[in-house]
């Protein structure tokens, strides 16, 4: 397989359903039973016209999903039985119908397929009398996105790149790098190993679906169980169980001891995430636009080269290498030069494209600094999450001298102390995460925003089956 088919959206097909015009519904309705096909024409604009549509206005609304007869229903019979939902079916597959073009005896519909799924449903509409035919793509024209489903994990992490956008059709898939790198900054935030196995628990309840409750949440339980390994890990690496109890050695280092050190680590995991993301919107850039667009990008060749020569200024100036300094100016200000050459074509020239140059030229420059000091709060939230612990275990080991009452009074305290601190943040490192997802990395790694792919799909059913 291409690599090009494994590391960005599933690869889409422009396609022609053809088929003779007394066998055209046989074949739609196997069509939208499969769901794989989005067509080009939508239905609706016609529904007043059609005989369907008015017998379904007739009845009572319904929210019952539209559904289709195999074959041609008798829409008086489905009045009468109030079906709305075969009604509703047969609205929408009487719009794709009017709207088949055409020719002798051929009528023919356009739209996108998934690759893998061309065959198949050629396959399946062959003896109808239809036939899905592989087009040439018109000029101009972009394929609808399809990200992979495969595994448990990508499903679960797909909402990350969901909620922020579609990504488009000729960039990189980035779903479970996205849900790695989010999982990994939720953790060190939310160090505690006996926080951390609360969600290892909770995703374990949401994979089996119990309370009935956690059902609906089932398909994100490979996050959750993810994030709380994540946070048991650094938990384990802090000596964090439910706070300093002192159950757990410390590993590495406790967060609020050795600040600096943890926020010099949150700066350098930062700077390491800002790498791969230049790295993946150089990639995509030039998927998008060749080598121009990828070489003078400021997501592209150009900031990544301003994002290294910082990088070795930086470097330079901490292990006192005037060599590494030097060659850190060098490399970023050829980043520079490129990105203005970029931004200067862009602006259209003249006077006004020059300021704009510098503009943009300032803002890649403040931007990129801005961008990697806010990776500081994984460290910062850390902290915050081992000073609540501590409180909450001073507080329980204070009680706890005071008698049988002040026992009592610990055990609340504890574990009162403990929901909160879980509660809180959880829900604080949750949306840090995300923002610094979404603002730090993603705003490298897309420049601009798919169309998703939306098959037609609506399942066979038969009078009898109730809707």
């Amino acid at each position: 397989m291409p690599s090009s088919e494994t590391i960005g959206p599933v690869r889409m097909e422009r396609v022609a359903l053809v088929a003779v015009p007394d066998r055209l519904r046989a074949v739609l309705v196997q069509v939208a039973d499969a769901g794989v096909v989005q067509l080009d024409t939508t239905a609706g604009e016609e529904e007043t016209d059609d005989p369907a549509a008015r017998r379904l206005h007739r009845l009572p609304h319904s929210d019952a999903p539209a559904r289709l007869a195999a074959g041609p229903p008798d829409l008086d019979a489905l009045e009468r039985a109030a079906r709305t939902d075969l009604l509703a079916g047969e609205v929408e597959l009487a719009g794709y119908t009017a709207r088949a073009v055409r020719r002798g005896n051929v009528a023919a519909l356009t739209g996108w397929c998934p690759a893998p799924e061309l065959p198949a449903l050629a396959e399946r509409i062959a003896p109808l009398g239809g036939a899905l035919a592989p087009i040439p793509v018109p000029q101009g024209a972009t394929p609808p996105t399809l990200l992979a489903g495969g595994r448990a994990v990508r499903r679960s992490f797909a909402p990350l790149v969901r909620t922020y956008g579609t990504v488009p059709y000729a960039d990189v898939d980035p779903t479970v790098g996205a849900g790695i790198a989010y999982v990994v900054m939720f953790g060190m935030m939310f160090g505690d190993a006996g926080h951390g196995l609360l969600l290892l628990v909770l995703a374990g309840l949401m994979r089996a679906g119990r309370p009935r409750p956690l059902a609906r949440l089932r398909e994100a339980w490979a996050f959750v169980a993810a994030a709380g390994l994540a946070a048991t890990c650094f938990g384990a690496l802090y000596g964090e169980f439910f706070g300093p109890t002192g159950v757990l050695p410390v590993l590495w280092l406790h967060p609020l001891e050795d600040p600096l050190q943890l926020l010099a680590v949150a700066i350098g995991v930062g700077a390491v995430l800002l790498g791969v993301a230049y790295a993946v919107g150089t990639v995509n850039r030039w998927r998008e636009g060749g080598a121009r667009l990828a070489l003078y990008a400021p997501s592209g060749i150009a900031g990544s080269a301003v994002f290294v020569g910082i990088g070795g200024i930086v470097g330079g100036g901490l292990a006192g290498s005037s060599a590494l300094i030097g060659g850190g100016v060098i490399v970023a200000v050829a980043g520079l030069v490129l990105a203005a050459a970029g931004l200067y074509a862009e602006s259209g020239g003249g006077p006004t494209g020059v300021v704009q140059t510098g503009v943009g030229l300032f803002d890649v420059v403040v931007r990129l600094g801005s961008n990697l000091v806010s990776f500081a709060r994984l460290a910062a939230f850390g902290m915050t999450h081992a000073a609540l612990g501590w409180v909450v275990w001073q507080g329980t080991v204070a009680l706890a001298g005071l008698g049988w009452l002040g026992i009592v009074g610990a055990v609340v305290v504890f574990v009162a102390g403990n929901i909160v601190t879980f509660t809180l943040e959880a829900l604080v490192a949750g949306v840090q995460a995300l923002r610094l997802e979404f603002y730090e990395l993603f705003s490298r790694v897309f420049t601009t925003e798919g169309t998703p792919f939306r098959p037609w799909h609506v399942p066979l059913s038969t009078l009898e089956d109730a809707p």
